[in-house]
């Protein structure tokens, strides 16, 4: 006997387009979709498949799948007979489970990325009941392995390799595959860092998984035990919920200084699984000869300072920096700006602050005529203490900052100065007399 075919439907337009940039027409294979006037989908039924990309891609949910009562009632048919099997995920007891965090270093020490993961990763190993692990690649490494487990890694997987000694993408890579296809983990998260945007997209490309990049927030739906990745999307406009379904590992990077470093521990262990490396020096086409260091604007670290004093397009020219200057060195921190304030050319790229630029988390961060696009609220909202000084008292930087000013930064600012000195002195004369 024939077996039936499931009835597939046709796709329409309910309501809720935003705008997004026509991914519907796009993703549709018959070319079913036009766009109309305002920029909404006309679904054409006659060619329309039932093939769901456009209902998958859409991300407003404004496209659903339509079927008639007769599709309806096959469709129940196929579910009492078990034909409609959902797609299969992760779940306890499967082969792949626990989630792990790549501990990224160099000349043996680790950046603070992974430590941060390493938190967010515990929450989500509870939600899914499983272990947190990390995994760790280089040479003469071993004192990381002690450290991972102080933040909170359960078990370590090492793989210590002369040939590891700096990074190279293809001696990482095939290590990390090695360790991810053995142990088969159902999340991997990796710091979106210069060396760790390299090797993600490798490994999810060699792995023939998704990987969603820069995400600023991790849980786990509890419905399916996915991993909700949520990401700015289209250019920073909305925050966008990424579900890899299908494929294994589930693979997203963040920034540093997005999730909150956890506390370390002291006495923890755990335990360490060693695997080799199986490839020769002679196997590699690059060989690393010398490293430079690479003095960048003096050596300033925006991502990492504890004090941000930053610039907008408010600031109106490149001299007037110098003011924000030198309230950063009384205040011992560093000069910051927006993606405004580097397009006009008043500062260097590496200053910049936002989606594009770097992700902060200073204990203060002071924003000076910086009106708060969504792009630059991601990269400082989560600081400490924001301090907002900006003309407009309706400007979007006032929505998350802790204290805001309503005033002219040229007035502003020389007042925080004066003061600061004032009370500078009032220190120095009082440790003087006595």
């Amino acid at each position: 006997m024939k077996k039936p075919k499931k009835p597939r439907g046709i796709a329409k337009y309910t309501e809720g387009c935003i705008l997004c940039g026509e991914r519907c027409r796009v993703a549709c294979p018959t070319d079913a979709i036009e766009m109309s006037e305002t920029g909404e989908p006309i679904i054409v039924a006659a060619k329309c498949i039932g093939c769901q990309k456009c209902v998958k891609v859409c991300p407003a949910e404004a496209i659903e799948m339509y079927y008639t009562p007769e599709e309806y009632a096959l469709l129940r048919q196929f579910q009492e007979a078990g034909l409609d099997k959902p797609v299969e995920t992760a779940e306890a007891g499967s082969e792949w489970k626990n989630v792990w965090v790549f501990v990224e270093q160099s000349e043996g020490k680790a950046h603070v990325v992974s430590w941060e993961l390493l938190g967010a990763g515990r929450k989500l190993a509870d939600d899914l009941g499983v272990e947190l692990c990390a995994f760790l690649m280089g040479h003469k490494v071993g004192h990381l392995v002690e450290e991972a487990f102080a933040y909170g890694a359960e078990r370590v997987y090492l793989i210590d390799d002369p040939q590891l000694s700096h990074y190279r993408t293809r001696p990482y890579l095939q290590g990390g595959v090695t360790l991810i296809q053995k142990y088969k983990p159902e999340i991997v998260l990796m710091g979106a860092t210069g060396l760790g945007r390299d090797l993600a997209g490798a490994l999810a490309t060699e792995l023939k998984t998704g990987l969603t990049a820069d995400c600023t927030g991790l849980s786990i739906s509890p419905a399916d035990r996915l991993l909700e990745q949520t990401r700015p999307a289209f250019g920073g406009n909305i925050m966008a919920t990424i579900l890899t379904e299908k494929a294994r590992p589930q693979m997203a990077s963040v920034r540093p200084y997005v999730m909150p470093k956890p506390e370390k521990s002291k006495d923890i262990s755990g335990e360490v699984i060693q695997e080799s490396l199986t490839l020769s020096e002679g196997d590699l086409l690059t060989k690393i000869i010398e490293l430079i260091p690479m003095d960048s604007e003096g050596n300033v670290n925006v991502a990492a300072a504890n004090i941000i004093v930053s610039g907008g397009r408010g600031m109106l020219a490149a001299e007037n920096f110098k003011m924000l200057q030198e309230l950063a060195d009384l205040l011992g921190g560093v000069v910051g700006s927006s993606r405004g304030a580097v397009d006009a050319g008043w500062m260097p790229r590496s200053r910049q602050v936002g989606q594009t630029g770097k992700t902060v988390k200073p204990k203060l961060y002071i924003a000076c005529g910086i009106s708060g696009a969504i792009q630059h609220l991601v990269g400082m909202q989560n600081s400490d203490n924001i301090i907002a000084i900006n003309k407009d008292k309706h400007a979007p930087i006032f929505e998350v900052a802790h204290l805001g000013i309503v005033g002219d930064v040229f007035e502003v600012i020389p007042a925080f100065i004066e003061k600061i000195k004032e009370r500078k002195s009032q220190v120095r004369q009082l440790a003087v007399a006595e």
